[in-house]
């Protein structure tokens, strides 16, 4: 969130990756734990930054700068324009003329590269802290206390064929709960556990979706109470609307999600159908990581 509204608002930047890079983002925790070309390729760039290539398990997060071979040519995990500016004109002024012989694909290692279920559904999920911030000047501050988060939930062909019958099947339900009832407004948030759930509830009729859920740590340090809301539409036997929100009373945070309002706070989640346009819409939900069948069961 923070480098979408600095590092990347910024218009010198958003000209240099239009007209002079081939901008790529990725989510390094899969890229460093391929074992394919891709993998191969991604650790090559990143082995010779300062955070090395993942081997011994830690994180390779950052901004990279690489030649189509895979040369290396800068790192920073900075996110002040100025500086990311001199990254990019250093290693821009680094590449050399020439071609670039192709990689070879080969055989794709699927945990880390999954595709949506054929015949299913992608539904983009957002989530926005709705008050409770105490007022701050920090520009830091600022962009997480007005941050729009983004995720995907992912259903298969047969919840799909579900859904347009009338009903949303208890697995996904609790996998609504589990991975997408949560505040990832601030980073990554920690997911709830199956026995964290205490109770949740989605029925459709007529087309009207309503529903609540109530979820708690074990210790009560963290937890939501929220109501559903929505809107179900098919049109000869597909999806046409799924717009869902869910509003309540969020609290606590994650080891990665710190500086949340205090006490309890209001918390708004969007669920709204994704239409393939966005090449975002592929991407998995960040609750699936490294064991996407773990997700979808």
């Amino acid at each position: 969130m923070l480098d979408r509204e600095s590092t990347f608002a910024d218009p010198d930047i958003i000209q240099l990756l239009q007209n002079e890079l081939v901008p790529v983002a990725i989510d390094q925790a899969y890229q460093r734990r391929q074992k394919d070309a891709e993998g191969d390729f991604y650790r090559k760039i990143a082995g010779k930054g300062p955070r090395g290539d993942g081997s011994n398990g830690g994180t390779t997060q950052g901004l990279y700068i690489a030649a189509p071979d895979g040369t290396y040519l800068g790192y920073s995990n900075h996110r002040s324009p100025e500086r990311i500016k001199q990254l990019i004109r250093k290693g821009l002024s680094g590449t050399a003329s020439g071609n670039t012989s192709l990689i070879e694909q080969g055989k794709k290692d699927l945990r880390y590269s999954p595709i949506p279920p054929k015949g299913g559904l992608t539904v983009r999920v957002q989530a926005k802290v709705l008050g409770g911030y105490p007022a701050t000047e920090d520009q830091w501050k600022k962009i997480f206390q007005t941050s729009l988060s983004r995720d995907n939930l992912w259903l298969t062909a047969l919840e799909h064929q579900a859904i347009l019958k009338g009903t949303i099947p208890n697995r996904v339900q609790r996998r609504i709960a589990r991975f997408h009832l949560v505040d990832n407004t601030r980073g990554e948030p920690p997911m709830w556990k199956e026995d964290e759930i205490e109770k949740i509830e989605m029925e459709i009729k007529n087309g009207v979706l309503t529903g609540f859920a109530r979820l708690k740590t074990g210790n009560g340090s963290r937890g939501y109470d929220c109501q559903f809301y929505g809107v179900v539409e098919s049109e000869d036997g597909q999806m046409t609307r799924f717009d869902i929100v869910a509003k309540g009373d969020f609290w606590g945070n994650g080891p990665y999600t710190k500086g949340a309002p205090k006490g309890k706070f209001p918390l708004g989640i969007s669920f709204r159908l994704a239409d393939g346009s966005d090449v975002a819409d592929g991407i998995p939900p960040q609750g699936s990581r490294g064991w996407i069948q773990g997700y979808l069961r």
